[in-house]
Formats: C-alpha cells, structure tokens, sequence
C-alpha cells in the first residue's frame, strides 16, 4: 500500500490484493465469492489545499489472457486473478491454497500433484487414471501447458506475478483440454533495471498433527544494462494430520490375518506389516527456479527459465469414518515422489508494427507412487466366488491375497508456439499463430501380492498378479487466431476467432494377467498379439491409435458505455480430444464439446474506489466423456450424454475507506443432464439415451463435484502504530453441497459432499523492509469434505452390510468409503524480508 499525505514523504509498502464478500461489503447477500484484484491506494488532495485528507482508490491489474498485455477491467473474459501481494497476504502455498479463492473453480484431490480440476460445473467425475480421458480445464506454467492425466504440476507458489483463471471455454486461442477454462501461473521475470532480493521462513503447528516450516527467497541480479538473472529456491515440511491407527483384517478365504501394529507378532495365520504411524501423511517439497533475460536491443528480448521440484508425499491424506476422523487403518507403505523440471524459452520482438513472440517449453516429470490395495483384495473376498480361494503359493497353499501397488509415471511434454500480434491502437487488431504440442506419458503399474506363485505371476516380474506396461501419446496441432475491430472507435468492437485443430492419439503396450491367472483371456499374457516383449513386458498385447481434426469459432461483441464500464457478448466453443479405451471390447471415445453463451460487464464506481463485475452464462455441453472403474478395476470411458450448465458469476473489490479494503464475489451453477445416461454407446460410440431399464443417471441430475454456490469473502484493515504499518485480516470460503457421483445408485453408496464454511484469519506488522504476521487457517476447524471416493466399485466396497444374504461386509457396515478433507486448523507465522 503507497499512503501519501501532502506536506510529508512518501512511506511505500505493499499493493493491495482484496477479495470480501458482497455480503459484508455491501449487505448484498451472504454469498460472496471472490475475484482478487490488486487495490493500490494512492492519496489525492482535497478539492481545498489546506485538505489533509487521504483517499483509496483501486489499482491497475493486467493480464495476458487473450496473449496480450491488457488492463483486467478492459478485457471482455470472465477472469479472476490473484497477484503477487494477494498470493503473499492470504499464505498460498500450493494448489488448494488458491483454488479455494477461486469460484469458478472446483476440484477433487488425493494429495500434492494428484488433483482432477473443473470449471464453471462441467464436470462429471473420473477416477483420475492414467488411461482415463484429457482434462476439461488446461494449466499453464507461463505458456507452457502442463496439464498431464493425473493431475497438473503442484508448484510451490513463491514469487508469482499472478494467477489467471480464464472460465469458460477457451477454445480459440488455448485449444485441447481448455474446454471449461484455463488457469495460467505466471512467474516474476528478471528485471535489468535493478537488483532485488526476498526472503521469507515460517513455522506452523497443524492441529491433531505436527509441526511444519517453510524457507523461501529470491534474489534478482542485473548483469549488465541490458541483462538479469532471477534466482529464486524453496523448501517446505508440511506437517501430518491423518493417524494410521492399528487394526487387523481377516479374509474368509485364506482364513488368516494382517496386521499393521508395530508391536505384531506373526504367526502362520498373521501377517505383520508394521505400518501403523501418527500424523503419518508429511510432505517435503523442495525447488529452485532460475530465469535470464536479455535485452537484445529496444525491440527484441530473450527469456529463459529452468525450473524443477521436488515432492515426496508420505501416507494418504483421506480418512475412513469407520476408524475414526482423521484416521484410517492400511497395511502396506503409502508414499509418492513427484520429481519434474521445466525448460522454457521466450523470444518476443517486433517486425515492422507487429509484435512477434515465439515459446519453447520441455517439460519432464517422474511420479513414483506406493499405494495400499488390500481393500480390493478384501471386498472381492467377501463375493460368493471368493475371490482369495484363486490366490496360493508354489505349493498350492493359499496364502494372504492382499494387493500393494507400485506405479511408475513418467511424462515428457513439449510445446511450440508461434504468434503475431498487430498494435493494440490499430483500429482493426489481429493476434493469430500456430501450436504444437505433445505428450508422452510412459505407464508401469504393478499390482502385487508377496509370496504368489510363479504360474500366477507375470512373466519376468516377481510377486506381480497385474501389470500395467504402456506407452501413451498425445499430439495436437492447430493455427488459431483473433480478429477485433472496433465498428465505433471507443465504443463498440466485434472480434471473430477460430482454431482449427489436428490431433493424433496412441495407446499400445501390455495390461493383464499371467495365462497362468486368467486363462483364455483376451488381454494380458493370453491376448499377446506380438510375442515381441514390449519393455520389459512379457509381449504387446494393445496397440490402437485414432486421429482426428476440426474447427472451432468464438464472437464477441463488447460495448464500451464509457472509460470505465463495458458489457460484452460472447458465444465460444471448446473441446477435449477423444481418446482410445484399453480394453478392446471398448470402442474409441470421440471429442466432447463445449458451446457457450454469455453476457457479462466490467465496471468501476466512484472514482475508482469501487469495481463490480460479473457475468451469466449458458454452457451446453454435448457427448461428455464420463469415466467409471470397470471390471477388474479397468478405466473405462464412454461419451455419455448431453448436459446444460446456467450460471452467474460476480466479483467486487471495494476500497471502503483509505484502512480498509473490501471484496466479494459469488458463483451460481446450475448443472444438469439434459437427456438419460444409460451407460453406454452404440455402435458408432455415440450415447444412448432412450434407456430399456431404469437410467443410471436420469435427466434433470445435478453433475458431480460443483456446487450450486461457492463464495468467499476477505476484508484487511490496516493502521498505523507509530512508524510501523499494522494490519488484521479474516477471509471466509464457503462451498455448497455436491454430488460425489453422476450415477444415482452410486452416489447414493458413496453420499454426497455436504457443504462447509472456512475462516482465515492473520494479522501482523511492518516496517521498512521487513514485516511479521500471525495467521489462522481453517479457525474453527471445520472438517469440509473435498472429494470421496473408494478403492474398488462403489457396489462392492461401498456395499451395505445385508446379514440375510451375507453381502457386504459385518466390519464395515456401511461400506467402505474414503474422505479427503479440509486441511485442520494451522496456527503460524512468518517472517518476510525486502532488501
């Protein structure tokens, strides 16, 4: 914040960020969802001289959205940021940290790097495979896509211009899986014109949990008058919340036990494993990132950047209400790693009027997960055909037919992109260009069980009853671009834009059982049709591909009333590539797309102290990819049927008065089928609606995962105490009811997520070049449900006990259902330091 009074010298802080609830602001109503903006207050004099008076007024916020550099309240998009000073005030650290600011956004999260994001409601579930189908909403690292099958990159976030999130379909300028939106992370860039340096260390106490830290910096050096390095690292414990309580677990079939206390003795019918631990779901995240740019001369610059990470993530960050809240009781390790880095490279210039920018980004990432997979093992069990009477040893004894996993993930992604941009004075405006990315997702999973006998076994891989061994490709291509003109210069401006895409897809390698297993199979060591090992893999035993191509088209019609409001129009289409279905009695599933329709307005009151936007909004959405765990715990995807999403969202920043800032904003969706979801497709692969029996899905249902509301609200005042600058802060985070599932049968198995309020707050002070704050996250400690899900079909593990016919299970009476929930009530503080 930059407070100048007349007559004294000037005492700079930071800008403001504000977010509060149109409820608290102005009384308008309790469901404020927000959109940040960065508020700087400047002082402007009395309409008198003698006048000391101080008065607020709202900031420039710009954004790259439409591959400009454009200010937010001029840009025709509903798009919520969240700047450096926003970021830094309300404690982001990670992914969850700032999705819940954002009321477009929903999401589902098994842990750091394992989140499934959706937009504005398209969204109908999917159990984030690795063979499941793209995601609706594209994540960008700068211009870099980043957006892989299981989740995004989870980037620690520390020194970061801003977050943009682009809802509605961005199909024009972004393409492939921006079909609901976009969210863009942008990093600070080296700046030549001076040197810099930060840093920052925290300490927090996470209640029912340990403790955890945090040490970041960041030093930006120029080189010469032309040239900067930025160098920044991080390293962050994250404390654990969720107990691995001590239970045992008997299969009817083999008659024995396993046991996870530390203190187990085994016997021939007890197997130990050791695995019990409090607070046992810790993360480590350490990383560095080092930019150069360079100042070829007025008109041409060069940007390099090399980032990387690292996150090791110990246990499951889910709980099972049968043990307990905040427990759950597994057997086998729990751990994943999450290693990537990123190249990137950003040559812009100018050739005659028009600017010129050419992206290279080479992104790789290696995941290494370890995962507990006894509950297949022991629901199966529980069926009449006893699935552990097939499970024994060499010596034909049965054995414990628990399962583990061992997953191995490996990405390489590259993307190119070339693009134009004529002046943004010119009375008729293009920017255009062409795209090229691709993905190479490399898939090894092991489902295991020790001791299992070598005819169960697949070939060349000891104790492993499945193997997953298969390569996925994923390449797009595309010319794209925007025209504007303005029909009355000031006033009133048509843009028309297209993309026409190229996709080629691939899927091939092995997946399945020994012959020894699963006989007469089509898939697995019985399906070979090569008998070539394919890396490391008894043989290829899958190998498809599809291609496709088409076009997209976007019109906007926006109305500038005056300099300081506008409304707009807009139709826009995005898509999501199709894809291939491993198991080959499944055909290909086709692209899903996405019409919009939307009017919205960008305005500014009251002498730029007071912004209020907002848009509402009809999404149709046609032949969506629907993903469901199949037999044998296989990945299937199906394009289901039609959906309808309304929707309105608004946002409102208010500087109230020179100390206190104000925002709000809120999010209303109504997400619906427009037509039955039977469960399957015919024989074109398009879905049938018209169902024999009762649907699955029956029109008129809720989607999954969204709520009809999602709000927030923040307010900081600040206040001087002698030469130093104070400050408080609360914010509050409410997201409605959801359904965790598009099914009605299973949603009813699983429940829906019931809806949940937070509160954040923090205050501390500053001078000069350093500051110290308290905060509070998650004050009341609210146990919001995030996602839920099981470990197998909801109709087995989340089987009702029925003691007439022996279904289910008499342990779990309710079945088995997991939870992942709002992170405890964190107490911390951090020290910052400018220089």
């Amino acid at each position: 914040m930059h407070k100048t009074t007349p007559g004294q010298p000037a005492r700079t802080s930071r800008t403001r960020f504000t977010r509060l609830p149109i409820a608290a602001a102005i009384c308008l109503a309790m469901t404020g969802t927000a959109f940040a903006q960065d508020a700087a207050q400047t002082t402007a004099p009395d309409a008198t001289p003698t006048a000391q008076k101080k008065v607020a007024t709202l900031g420039t916020v710009t954004v790259t959205a439409q591959k400009r550099t454009e200010n937010l309240q001029k840009v025709p998009i509903s798009i919520q940021v969240l700047g450096t000073e926003k970021l830094e005030q309300l404690h982001v650290r990670n992914f969850d940290d700032y999705v819940k600011y954002l009321p477009s956004v929903s999401y589902q999260s098994a842990g750091p790097g394992f989140g499934e994001i959706y937009m504005r409601g398209v969204a109908s579930g999917g159990d984030g495979n690795h063979s499941g189908s793209r995601p609706s909403v594209g994540v960008y690292l700068d211009e870099q896509p980043i957006t892989t099958i299981q989740g995004p990159l989870d980037i620690h976030m520390y020194d970061i211009a801003r977050v943009e999130a682009l809802a509605g379909p961005q199909g024009s300028l972004y393409g492939a899986s921006a079909e609901a939106g976009a969210l863009r992370i942008i990093t600070n860039k080296p700046d030549p014109s001076r040197f810099a340096a930060s840093y920052s260390v925290g300490i927090d106490s996470v209640a029912h949990g340990g403790i955890g830290h945090v040490e970041e910096g960041m030093v930006n050096i120029p080189i010469a008058k032309s040239a900067a390095i930025r160098l920044v690292g991080w390293h962050e414990h994250d404390a654990g919340y969720i107990d691995n309580k001590s239970g045992t677990r008997t299969y009817p079939s083999w008659g024995g036990s396993i046991s996870n206390a530390k203190d187990c003795t085994p016997n021939s019918l007890l197997v130990c494993t050791h695995q019990a631990k409090k607070a046992y779901n810790t993360n480590d995240i350490s990383g560095a990132r080092a930019a150069l740019k360079v100042n070829l001369n007025d008109d041409w610059s060069i940007n390099g950047t090399f980032m990387g990470q690292n996150t090791t993530a110990n246990g499951n960050v889910a709980s099972d209400p049968a043990v307990g809240p905040l427990a759950l009781t597994h057997f086998y390790p729990e751990k994943a790693t999450d290693k990537w880095w990123q190249a990137a490279l950003t040559v812009e210039g100018k050739i005659g009027n028009f600017d010129v920018t050419y992206n290279y980004s080479h992104l790789k990432r290696h995941q290494v997960e370890l995962n507990d997979y006894s509950d297949y093992s022991f629901w199966y069990d529980q069926l009449p055909y006893s699935y552990g009477t097939y499970i024994y040893d060499n010596s034909g004894a049965l054995i414990n037919p628990s399962q583990h996993i061992i997953g191995k993930d490996h990405y390489t992604m590259d993307s190119q992109e070339l693009r134009i941009a004529s002046p943004s004075t010119d009375r008729l405006r293009l920017v255009g260009g062409v795209f090229w990315g691709k993905s190479v997702h490399d898939i090894e999973q092991r489902y295991m069980i020790d001791g299992l006998s070598d005819s169960l076994t697949v070939p060349g891989w000891p104790s492993t009853i499945w193997l997953t061994k298969q390569t996925r490709v994923d390449q797009d291509e595309a010319l794209f671009g925007e025209l504007s003109y303005d029909i009355i210069p000031d006033t009133l401006t048509a843009t028309v834009g297209g993309r026409y895409f190229r996709s080629n897809n691939s899927l091939g390698g092995f997946y399945g059982f020994s012959n020894g297993y699963y006989p007469g199979s089509s898939y697995g060591v019985a399906g070979c049709i090569s008998p070539t090992p394919y890396h490391g893999a008894p043989c290829l035993d899958f190998d498809k591909h599809v291609k496709e191509n088409g076009s997209l088209g976007k019109f906007n019609l926006t109305w500038n009333i005056s300099p300081t409001k506008l409304v707009y129009a807009t139709r826009s289409e995005g898509y999501r590539p199709g894809g291939l279905n491993r198991r080959g009695s499944l055909p290909p599933y086709k692209s899903d797309y996405l019409v919009n329709y939307e009017l919205g307005w960008k305005t500014t009151w009251l002498n730029n102290r007071l912004s209020f936007n907002g848009s509402v909004f009809q999404e149709d959405w046609k032949n969506f990819q629907f993903s469901i765990l199949g037999a044998n715990g296989l990945t299937e995807i199906k394009n289901a049927n039609q959906a309808r999403i309304r929707g309105l969202e608004t946002q409102l920043n208010w500087a109230a008065t020179y100390n206190l800032e104000l925002g709000a904003g809120m999010a209303f969706y109504d997400a619906k089928l427009t037509a039955n979801y039977c469960g399957y497709t015919d024989a074109s692969g398009n879905p049938v609606t018209n169902c024999p029996g009762a649907a699955l899905a029956s029109s008129g249902s809720q989607l999954p995962v969204t709520p009809k509301f999602k709000g927030n609200l923040t307010a900081r005042y600040t206040f001087d105490v002698g030469e130093k600058e104070a400050f408080f802060q609360a914010a509050m985070v409410h997201v409605g009811q959801r359904r965790s599932d598009l099914r009605t049968v299973e949603n009813g198995l699983v429940g829906n997520l019931p809806a949940y309020t937070t509160m954040d707050v923090s205050a501390g002070i500053s001078h000069n070049s350093w500051s110290v704050d308290v905060y509070i996250n998650n004050l009341f400690d609210e146990r919001g449900q995030l996602f839920k899900y099981t470990e197998c079909a909801e109709s087995i593990c989340a089987a009702h006990y029925d003691p007439a016919t022996g279904y289910g299970s008499p342990q779990y009476p309710n079945g088995q259902t997991y939870t992942v929930n709002t992170q405890p009530r964190t107490i911390g503080i951090r020290f910052s330091q400018e220089f």
